[in-house]
């Protein structure tokens, strides 16, 4: 991880690319789009600011949705270069294309101190291809590269993987620096003990993040609907819970590694079920899990339950450092979301250093109003978890060593 940083270079008077990840949440509302979230904008500002310090021209680049290589009115990057506008307070000079006469004589014309924003790069079908001739296209606007963009790292894009070999010096900006910190640095060697949350869906999306962990944690704690694949791998009935039937020997395989390595894994002991996935629906907490009494038949498991709660709040109330990924429940729904929040509320009265690993569990933090009271909040999904599980990231691993 020993990659120059944007501290090592000089950038004044410097046409400097700056990669951030500007995929933001939006509403649309007839024509006019509407920025929901702009945690990600706000995150880049630091390295923006430092860029307009210094003198250097900068011109931002990003993707935004899913426009799948075609030009869509509502994945334009113009209502975010706007949006930046008004955070810097400074115009942001928008091009229209991504490559081209346009965006070159955009940069040509630049200032000191000057912000550029290139359009939407999955405009441009050769974007997420990794094509050798885009890339080269956008490094010609440079003298300097910046990733920024954590979110995106773990894309081999051109704009990611392709531009630094086009460009050199290639650095990273101070958002980048600050998720591989906590994320790598920071978990390499954590603070005991150790208590990783794991929740979402399904194990098979966070089955490399479990084994690379359990080398790590002392305790385990697993939520959500992956929680069910384990109860089904240790023959506690599950309703009609979501499940992936066929991930039990996984499941079991997890399991036998932690008693292995002699971690704590722990599985919710009760939960809460109902008939319908709803607001409003009828809910109750189940009795203790165990083989003869488990979810009942044609109920769901929505939520953990409040004995699991408090053995969860125990936990991590005795942690030196706390990992967080996959909230515990449904927690969208606020009927089904008790068991997500006393997460959040436990993590945030507690001293450990704690992490949220991007996802949904991020947006649970916010929705508690908590999100301050965390050591660090990461903007990625599955850059962070691709970190975690020890993978390297092409958007990182193309930047320039230090040494």
């Amino acid at each position: 991880m020993a990659k120059l940083t944007l501290r090592d270079v000089d950038v004044r008077g410097k046409r400097v690319l700056v990669r951030v990840d500007f995929n933001v949440p939006i509403k649309e509302d007839g024509d006019k789009v509407e920025i929901t979230d702009d945690t990600r904008i706000r995150e880049a500002l630091p390295t923006i600011s430092y860029l307009r310090e210094h003198k250097a021209k900068t011109i931002l680049m990003s993707h935004f949705g899913r426009p799948k290589g075609k030009r869509v009115a509502k994945y334009s990057l113009r209502p975010v270069a706007d949006h930046l506008h008004t955070l810097i307070d400074q115009p942001v000079i928008f091009s229209h294309d991504t490559i081209g006469e346009v965006p070159h004589k955009i940069v040509s014309a630049m200032c000191d101190c000057d912000v550029a924003m290139l359009e939407n790069l999955r405009f441009q079908p050769e974007e997420e291809a990794n094509d050798p001739k885009f890339a080269e296209a956008l490094a010609k606007f440079g003298e300097i590269y910046v990733n920024d963009a954590f979110g995106a790292a773990h894309r081999a894009h051109a704009s990611t993987a392709g531009v630094p070999k086009f460009i050199k010096p290639c650095v990273m900006g101070f958002l980048m620096e600050k998720e591989l910190k906590y994320l790598h640095d920071e978990l390499d060697k954590p603070a005991k003990p150790f208590v990783v949350i794991m929740g979402g869906a399904k194990v098979s999306d966070k089955i490399g993040v479990l084994k690379a962990l359990i080398q790590k944690a002392d305790a385990i704690l697993i939520g959500g609907a992956m929680a069910n694949t384990f109860f089904k791998a240790e023959g506690i009935p599950i309703g009609a819970s979501r499940v992936e039937a066929d991930k039990t020997a996984l499941a079991k395989e997890v399991v036998e590694l932690a008693k292995k390595r002699g971690v704590q894994f722990l599985l919710p002991i009760d939960v809460v079920e109902t008939q319908e996935i709803k607001a409003g629906a009828p809910k109750r907490n189940t009795s203790r899990l165990s083989r003869e009494s488990g979810i009942t038949g044609g109920w769901q498991a929505v939520d953990i339950g409040k004995a699991t709660i408090a053995l969860f709040q125990e936990e991590i109330a005795n942690a030196k450092t706390v990992l967080w990924n996959g909230p515990v429940g449904i927690f969208e729904i606020p009927d089904f979301a008790e068991g997500t929040i006393a997460i959040a509320e436990a993590m945030a009265k507690s001293s450990a250093t704690t992490i949220i690993g991007g996802g949904d569990s991020v947006t649970a933090v916010k929705q508690a109003g908590l999100a301050d009271k965390m050591t660090f909040i990461s903007t990625g999904g599955g850059a962070s978890l691709e970190l975690l599980e020890g993978k390297e990231l092409p958007g990182v691993a193309a930047l320039t060593d230090k040494s």
